[in-house]
């Protein structure tokens, strides 16, 4: 493997990393903790958001965390 190989697999890598794997981690984890974090979590987990926020979106787009439609018994 030649440099210029090891440096664009380590970018896609990287980048995978930031773009998908952080983000989608960081939604599960804000729907788990939402109602429950304390002051200090829930301000390290807005920088989170912040730092991550491109993919954020990216992943935001998928996802449909909505809750589930009611049974009404009529």
């Amino acid at each position: 493997m030649t440099s210029t190989t090891i440096a664009l697999l380590l970018y896609a890598a990287l980048s995978g990393i930031y773009l998908l794997v952080v983000p989608l981690a960081l939604y599960f984890y804000l729907k788990n903790r939402w109602y429950t974090a304390g002051s200090i979590e829930r301000w390290f987990l807005y920088f989170l958001v912040f730092m991550f926020f491109p993919g954020m979106i990216v992943v935001g787009l998928f996802l449909n965390f909505r809750p589930q439609k009611r049974q009404l018994n009529t």
